[in-house]
This record gives C-alpha cells, structure tokens and sequence, in this order.
C-alpha cells in the first residue's frame, strides 16, 4: 500500500477538524461557510477558478464552484460539506480530531463525505488547465444532510455545470448509478371533539384514521404491484406508516389525528405523482365523511435517480474500478445534478455501513485507488475527451 501524502492527510483533518453539521433541528444547525473557505483556498492557489454562492434563504450556508479550464462538458467531482449531528460521549475516538489508528482516520466526514473533496482536490494537482480538452470542475454544496438547499439551489439556477459528474458518497468505490427516492409526508384529518358518550355530538378523527390507513395499505399493494426492480435488495416500492398522534383523552371525541408516512420510489416513478395519487385517493375515500383532510410535506423530498447504463461516465467507472455500475437505498444529490444535463455516478471511498455512526471511518487503503480512479477518470473525460 502507498502511503498518503503528509498533504493530503492533514487536508483531511483540517476538514474533519471543521464543524459543520447540519440539521432540522436549529440547535445543532451549523453554517458551512468555514468549510468552504478552506476548499475554496485550496483550489484557487491550485490555479481553479472559485465561484462561492451563499445561499440567501439560509444563513451561514453556501456552495462552491470551482472550475479547471473551459469550454462545455466536461467532468464534476461533487461532494456535500456537511455532516449529521453527533453523540460525542459514544465516540472513542475525538469526532473532530482525524485520528489515524488500525490504518484507519476516524472523523465525522471522513467517510461521508468531507475526504472525498480532499482527495478530489489531490487527484487533480497533476493537471493544468493546458491539458484540459475539456473543464474540470470541483463542487462542493450545503446542507445534503438535511434540506438538500444546496442541491435544490443548483437545480433552481439551471446552470449547466458539466456533462459527467461523480458524487463521491460512500460506496467501497463501486459505481452506483439507480437509487431509490424519498417521499415523507404528513396527512392530517380534522374532525369535531364532543363528550364520548354520544358518537353524534362529534366527528372522530381517529375512526377516519382508521379508513385512510386502509386505503394506504391498499394503495401499497398496488403501486408494488405495479412497480418492480430486481436489481434493488428490496425490488418494490415501500409505504411505511411510521407515526400517528391524535387526541388528548379517552373521553373526549377525537379532534385531530397526524400520519406520517414514508415513501421509498423506484426510479420511474416521480414524487409529484406520487404526491397527486396519494391526494386524490385519499380524497375520495374520505368524501362522505364531515372530516377535514390536509398534507404536508415533512421535507421536498429526493427523487429517484437512474443514469443510463450506456452513458460515459457508467462505462468508465465500471472500466477504472472492474465492477458493474450497482444501486444503492440511501438517497443523493444525483438526481438534482441530472437534472441539470449531467450524467451522474455515485462513488466514494468508505463504507456507508460506518456512516452517522460513531467511530465513523475511512480506510487509509481506499486513499490511493480514489486517486488512481479519479484521475484516471479526468484523463479520459476532461484530457482525451469523449
């Protein structure tokens, strides 16, 4: 095994050393923007040409744009500067500190994903912008963790940014080019209290709570009737009824009742749909009854992703890493980058099994096949050009 550059390394721990979380919950919600000058002092005294765009409806918060050479195409090499909160107390390793023992670092980010910039970063030192047919470009965005305002702000924008793009979450350095959407969503029916000793003094909540939670089993089966992908560990679509209040005593006629559901698409099938049928259905199930029926969506939600098996950046990662491009459950910023023409690839050194983990880790082994992929990657894509 090669060893890692004293550079390099302590790049990783200026990262790590760097708090950054982010999260819905605005006590442990944290600004970006230390993490984002460090990037951006790396890569303009490497000679890229920085672009940084705070993000005006979240304070603190920012992406990064940094571009080697010019002219359309080109590739990306995308990574989030957040991280998840922590438990400090179930570490045995400081979660700040890029501790290096058992050849492994260990940091919050080290493997998802702060390492990853840094090692984007060192891939590229190899090339000026003279050798660039076509432009390289280094992203690196806000708040992926949580509200995905980073992504969602490029897609907003419309910008093209390249043709290719690699996402460097964490997949052992296995291509990933399907995963699956996130759907969560509150459904809230409003009826009317009474003294439970007269069912018609009221309009139960909870009884029509009842009739929906029907109709979204029944709507389950259907859409993984519907819906299916063997190449997926769990090939269907799932519907998870994953929270329910309503009520406050058990002699009062229930008022109010919450559902919170999640849902995990296939690629195909798009939340706005989802969303449409779940509303008319549930709708219709309910349009005899005095109930009021409402949604929320818990957070935008994550589309489905699926790059072509046929497209460039497909070939040349399944080619450079010897593996079949594969799928993955956990949602990215891939399908916020497809949407801005980009053909994208999830792939990363680090095991998603040690993320939002304590004693999270990257292997010190990963550090040079990342390289030796990257930027073998930029040589066929930015370099020889396809």
């Amino acid at each position: 095994m090669s060893t890692p550059s004293s550079l390099l390394l302590e790049r990783i721990r200026q990262l790590i050393a760097t708090p950054s979380v982010s999260s819905v919950s605005p006590q442990f919600d944290q600004s970006n923007r230390p993490v984002i000058d460090l990037l951006a002092n790396w890569l303009e005294d490497a000679g890229f040409a920085v672009r940084i765009e705070p993000l005006p409806d979240w304070p603190g918060k920012a992406n990064l744009i940094a571009t080697l050479g010019s002219g359309p195409g080109g590739l990306v090499l995308a990574g989030h500067t957040d991280t998840v909160p922590f438990d400090a107390g179930r570490w045995r390793f400081d979660p700040f500190g890029g501790v290096i023992a058992d050849e492994r670092m260990y940091g919050l980010g080290s493997a998802d994903m702060k390492s990853f910039l840094a090692l984007a970063i060192e891939a590229t030192r190899e090339f000026a912008a003279g050798d660039l047919r076509q432009p390289l470009v280094i992203l690196a965005t806000a708040d992926e963790e949580s509200s995905m305002c980073g992504a969602r702000a490029l897609a907003a924008a419309g910008e093209p940014l390249g043709r290719h793009a690699v996402i460097g979450e964490p997949t052992g350095l296995k291509p990933v080019r399907m995963h699956k959407g996130i759907l969560m969503e509150a459904i809230r029916l409003e009826g009317r209290s009474g003294h439970s000793s007269n069912p018609a003094l009221g309009v139960n909540a909870l009884e029509g709570m009842y009739a929906v939670i029907g109709e979204l089993l029944r709507w389950r089966a259907e859409l993984q009737a519907r819906y299916r992908n063997p190449l997926f560990e769990i090939e269907v679509p799932t519907l998870n009824l994953g929270h329910i209040h309503g009520g406050d005593n058990p002699n009062r006629i229930c008022a109010d009742c919450e559902l919170h559901i999640d849902i995990r698409p296939l690629p195909g099938m798009t939340l706005d749909g989802l969303r449409e049928e779940l509303q008319s259905r549930l709708q219709r199930r309910l349009a005899d009854s005095e109930l009021q029926l409402s949604f929320l969506p818990l957070f935008p939600g994550i589309e489905a992703m699926e790059t072509p098996a046929s497209a460039a950046i497909v070939r040349a990662t399944e080619e450079l890493t010897g593996t079949p491009a594969g799928v993955v459950g956990f949602g990215t910023e891939g399908p916020y980058l497809n949407a801005l023409g980009m053909e994208t690839v999830i792939l990363g050194p680090g095991s998603v099994d040690c993320a939002h983990q304590p004693d999270e880790f990257l292997p010190l082994a990963a550090i040079q096949p990342t390289l030796d992929i990257l930027q073998g990657l930029i040589r066929r894509l930015c370099v020889q050009s396809v």
